[in-house]
């Protein structure tokens, strides 16, 4: 049975259960607590604890997930991987735990003719707490398990919460028996006695109690939850390994495939070798390829930090286990296409979006094979001064942070050198680097705040806090929350920096790009300038404040007023940024999606995924296409949809964004531009009045960036062109539309001036340069030119001065030619060497290494001709010096 088979028999099942099917997100977490999507669970976390009401009572899903906490055990055992997908079934207020065992059991052991996985109901264990005698009751007496295939476990062994305080419950793990081949017999309670015979594929969680205080699992159970939930998790990947019999997740279809592509790049077998590193590294690159693939075709993009740190690692990783088993060149072209092919069948939108996906991750490839090639020079120079046959922890880390060495490829070529490396030193840099990095996220994100105080400032405004902001700029408000340096206070008096929420604002947090509203609460006596405004949590507007009047406390009413000006500059480039992606789409396709923005006043910048560089045609059309639109004044609208309605309207939606079931879309004129968006805008595009692009540059793999003027930004800028314009006209003494000839006339007869006067400059120099033929100087039997030229106008002058006077000079004897000069403000020198100077060993790089490295300059070159520049030109004398000195000691 086909991994995608076993997904849609997942889907199927629970749909004929009355359950809603939600599809997977993407593997951006919609949690901004954590990178990724970790767990089946995470779209529905707020339901399971209770803080947002479920729109179903019931749902099913299959569920995109990434873990790499464990990645160094990746291909190392059976299990971990760090792409998986989660079957989960969750119910809330719903049906209990009596549904939950009867729905697992039917699905696992049920007929395949009719849908199910057709499991021997004979070979499964259950794992359940030991008070839980519900759920052993269930499984006993009604589906019939054998009571010796129930392991009763302690609370620390058996029991899902939060690690807070919150819903908690037991779980009943089902685990199925593959047989002796693959370890002992489970007996005296034990389904874990070593090896992979009793394989864990689906965990039932019964969030049942509300628990207390408490470390690890010592905290008491406050009694049973009102809304009861379940919150179930089922490894796709483990039911293919049972239903596919195969002996691990690295060979069932959706990952083998990368295996044997990888056996005829390397010319290797799987399984069939005496070291067994050669299989691990072979399952390392099936897994990585598969989880690059995955994320970038979510919209991740390699990078240093965050989520791009992580699908970078994961490359370099299958690149470097591909160099461990003698492939040196690149391997993606031929890897990710296969990885591509067998997962399409569950995500098709892998095809649709092939073309970036590939873009990206042959160009990250490239790249790290390129560092690869740098980075082995420098770690060379690294074993030529390791001292006590150890490279220093410094080293190790500067190869990591700066050439992307992986800390075991460092590890892998010491070993080959016969050195150690400090990695004790190694990590300690690299935890302070993890401990400021992560200091500087907390800080932005929440000026320090303990996460658990927003949670409860939530729940006190009742979950969110209404916005005002669509349709009015002024609000009366009670103040519920005062926060100085991240701590909960009654009352602020000025002046003070303090963090207000309110139960209502018209303040428009910081999201989606567009920059925060800023403005004033006030009553009478008290005055806060609002600077910034976040959500450092779903629905919580945490208004960033200066107390300048007075003093605020907890439960008083205010009004709160934003700088209306300001938003409606913010609106106007808000609008703009939709018209620019239509435009944008219209102009290069719509794989040109969007990858971030921002919305200030007067000004805006659009980040989307192309790998070249816009034309000026381009930007031009897209401008012109913007314009167009703007002087028909379409109408901007707005209206609150189901988000399936949204989509079906053809509404673009940000890919990574996360959308609950009702979604506000934003549309431009009859359809022209739809999007599901949040922000503010203007109410009719006459409103913008023009914009002006400014250009578009690169700003990573993959991504470009665009910024343009708004409004009264773009009216300035094309006041000052014109300006500009009547200007040059005026200077060049030409009308403006025959500007462009006359000053690639002036550009053309400039260069040619500038030519003709180099050549009189080159000819003065080498007049010049005849007369120190007479000046020569014997030095050990070799005819010596030492002397300075003062100022030139160019250095290819004196080269060519250098090469004239070793020619004249000719060849019977040894001749060195050394010229200095002045060159735009800094000192060059040149040395020559003809070919009898070279037989007798005198070698111009070397002379000017000596003369440079004495006078505080740098250089280099060959045998018979090397250079040197100097920031001080005064020193140029103390060079020749230096080079007289070693022709003497010859």
């Amino acid at each position: 049975m086909r991994t995608s088979e076993i997904r849609s028999r997942w889907l199927d099942f629970f749909a004929s259960k009355d359950h809603h099917i939600a599809p997977s997100v993407p593997l951006i977490s919609p949690d901004p607590s954590i990178l990724f999507t970790i767990a089946g669970m995470v779209p529905f976390i707020p339901y399971i604890i209770g803080t947002e009401k479920a729109p179903w009572p019931r749902v099913a899903s299959v569920q995109k997930c990434i873990r790499t906490n464990d990645i160094d055990n990746v291909g190392k055992t059976t299990r971990h991987g760090t792409f998986f997908q989660m079957n989960g079934n969750f119910s809330f207020g719903d049906y209990f735990k009596e549904g939950a065992i009867d729905f697992a059991f039917e699905l696992l052991t049920g007929s395949v003719d009719k849908g199910n996985y057709g499991l021997d109901a004979d070979r499964l264990w259950v794992t359940l707490w030991e008070e839980d005698h519900e759920s052993f009751d269930v499984l006993t007496k009604k589906i019939g398990i054998d009571p010796k295939h129930i392991v009763r476990l302690p609370r620390n062994e058996n029991f899902w919460d939060t690690g807070q305080p919150g819903p908690a419950g037991p779980c009943a793990e089902w685990h199925y028996d593959r047989g002796p081949a693959y370890g002992p017999e489970a007996v005296g309670g034990n389904v874990d006695p070593g090896g992979d015979r009793y394989l864990e594929v689906w965990n039932l969680v019964f969030d049942q109690f509300l628990r207390g205080e408490g470390k690890g699992k010592d905290y008491p159970l406050l009694g049973e939850l009102d809304a009861k939930a379940i919150d179930t998790g089922a490894g796709l990947e483990r039911l293919a390994v049972l239903l596919q019999d195969k002996a691990n997740m690295y060979e069932i279809d959706e990952v083998y495939p990368v295996i044997q592509a990888t056996e005829q790049l390397t010319g290797l077998k799987y399984g069939q070798n005496q070291d067994p590193s050669v299989d691990i590294r072979m399952r390392v690159i099936a897994d990585h390829v598969r989880s690059s693939l995955m994320l970038i075709g979510d919209g991740v993009q390699p990078g240093n930090d965050g989520r791009g740190y992580v699908l970078r690692r994961l490359v370099r990783r299958a690149v470097r286990a591909m160099r461990l088993l003698g492939v040196d060149r690149a391997v993606l072209p031929d890897l990710l296409p296969v990885s591509k092919d067998v997962m399409k069948l569950s995500y098709p939108e892998l095809e649709q979006r092939w073309g970036q996906i590939s873009d990206i991750a042959y160009a990250e490839e490239e790249a790290f094979l390129r560092t690869l090639s740098s980075g082995t020079t420098i770690f060379d120079n690294m074993v030529k001064s390791a001292q006590n046959k150890t490279i220093s922890g410094a080293d190790a880390f500067a190869l990591h942070d700066t050439y992307g060495f992986p800390i075991d490829l460092t590890l892998e070529m010491a070993s080959e050198a016969g050195l150690q490396v400090d990695q004790d030193s190694f990590r300690a840099l690299m935890q302070e680097q993890k401990d400021r990095a992560r200091a500087d996220a907390v800080n932005k994100k929440t000026g320090h705040v303990d996460s658990r105080i927003y949670h409860e400032l939530a729940e006190k405004v009742g979950g969110k806090v209404d916005f005002l902001g669509y349709t009015e700029s002024t609000a009366t408000a009670k103040v519920m929350g005062l926060l100085v340096k991240g701590q909960p206070q009654p009352v602020v008096t000025a002046p003070a920096e303090v963090d207000v929420i309110l139960d209502q604002t018209p303040f428009w947090a910081e999201m989606g790009g567009q920059l925060a509203d800023q403005g004033t609460i006030t009553a009478p006596g008290m005055t806060l300038e609002v600077t910034d405004v976040q959500a450092p949590i779903k629905g919580l507007s945490v208004h960033r404040c200066r107390l300048v009047e007075g003093e605020v406390a907890l439960g008083e009413e205010v009004t709160a007023s934003i700088d209306t000006e300001r938003r409606l500059h913010i609106a106007r480039a808000h609008t703009a940024t939709h018209m620019v992606h239509k435009a944008l789409h219209e102009t290069l396709g719509e794989q040109a999606t969007q990858a971030g923005s921002e919305n200030s006043p007067s000004r805006m910048r659009f980040d989307f995924r192309h790998n070249q560089a816009l034309s000026s045609d381009a930007l031009g059309t897209i401008e012109g296409r913007v314009n167009e639109q703007l002087a028909k004044n379409l109408a901007v609208t707005d209206q609150v949809m189901d988000l399936d309605d949204a989509r079906a309207l053809g509404a673009m939606a940000l890919f990574g964004e996360k959308y609950g079931r009702e979604v506000r879309v934003v549309t431009i004129g009859d359809g022209w531009s739809r999007e599901l968006c949040a922000g503010t805008h203007v109410p009719m595009t006459g409103n913008i009045g023009r914009i002006t692009l400014l250009g578009e540059s690169s700003i990573g793999s993959g991504v470009r960036r665009m910024d343009a003027l708004v409004g009264d930004g773009a009216y300035q800028h094309q006041s000052q062109e014109h300006s500009l314009l009547a200007n040059l006209s005026t200077l060049v003494g030409r009308p403006t539309e025959e500007l462009p000839g006359a000053i690639e006339n002036l550009m053309s007869r400039l260069k040619e001036t500038q030519k003709e006067l180099t050549q009189l400059r080159t000819q003065s120099v080498l007049n010049q340069a005849k007369e120190l033929v007479n000046k020569a100087q014997e030095i050990n039997g070799v005819r010596v030119i030492n002397e300075d030229l003062g100022s030139l106008g160019a250095a290819d002058a004196l080269r060519t001065a250098v090469l004239q006077l070793r020619d004249q000079l000719g060849n019977e004897r040894p001749v060195v030619v050394a010229l200095t000069a002045e060159v735009a403000g800094k000192g060059s020198l040149v040395v020559a060497t003809n070919a009898t100077a070279r037989e007798a060993g005198i070698n111009a790089g070397q002379l000017v290494k000596a003369a440079a490295t004495r006078a505080g300059g740098g250089g280099g070159g060959k045998p018979d001709m090397a250079q040197a520049g100097l920031k001080d030109p005064a020193k140029l004398s103390v060079a020749r010096e230096a080079l007289t000195e070693a022709l003497s000691e010859a």
